[in-house]
């Protein structure tokens, strides 16, 4: 039986949309990129598109592993500040619903890797801050799958076994990491010192602040594949 790895996308009016008739302006509509979805296929695994107002606790037991996806702002109230940008406004439905299936996750030990803001979510619900706002980092200029900068991985960590020691990657993101929450390391940094990978001491949660969903070499990139093994070992 293949894996079922959650995905949780966003929420959006049809006014939002383009190409929505106007009679469908206020009805909700759910978004989910397809890259993440193409991802975890290829690495053998189902996706499985959660909407942000489920009850978690509805798939308890249900769900394999995770990916934290890629979107707006974290709350700053969820990490104890006030806000100081407001270029990507929070979502505060879809805050809670991660924040839970974290809590999820580590109660039931099954995998989580986080993306983009899925590193930043990581980082949050195990008590760690964010610099709110790092325009260099936002690379909106180039195209998406564009490696713009290289991060080094720490030596005997999940990103070194996967990726070597170094490696080009994109960049879409304006927030990093600050304060690294208790009882997560550090596995990866870019060239000015940022976090761009972080990993738990002892359960199996990855994440990163780059997309390797959308480089173009996603189709043998190691993540996705880690993360459906760790899934099919968590099962077993």
């Amino acid at each position: 039986m293949k894996p079922l790895i959650g995905l949780v996308g966003r929420r959006k009016k049809g006014h939002q949309i383009a190409g929505m008739s106007e009679n469908l302006h206020e009805i909700d509509i759910d978004l989910f990129m397809s890259d993440y979805g193409r991802a975890v296929q290829e690495a053998g695994g189902l996706p499985v598109l959660l909407p942000v107002d489920i009850d978690p606790s509805d798939y308890v037991g249900r769900l394999d592993g995770l990916v934290l996806t890629g979107g707006t702002d974290v709350g700053p109230e969820r990490y104890g500040q006030a806000s100081e940008s407001d270029l990507f406004p929070p979502e505060a439905e879809r805050d809670e619903l991660e924040l839970a299936l974290m809590g999820l996750a580590i109660a039931g030990s099954f995998p989580v890797l986080g993306i983009c803001r899925g590193l930043q979510i990581v980082n949050v619900h195990g008590g760690g801050t964010l610099h709110q706002d790092v325009p260099p980092h936002a690379r909106y200029d180039v195209p998406p799958q564009a490696a713009v900068h290289p991060v080094e991985f720490a030596e005997g960590s999940v990103l070194a076994d996967l990726y070597g020691l170094r490696r080009e990657v994109n960049s879409l993101h304006h927030q990093t990491v600050d304060e690294v929450a208790p009882g997560y390391i550090v596995s990866a940094r870019g060239d000015d010192g940022s976090v761009e990978g972080l990993e738990h001491e002892s359960l199996p949660i990855v994440a990163v602040q780059w997309h390797p969903e959308m480089m173009t070499d996603r189709a043998s990139d190691p993540i996705f594949a880690w993360l459906v093994e760790a899934a099919v070992s968590s099962n077993a």
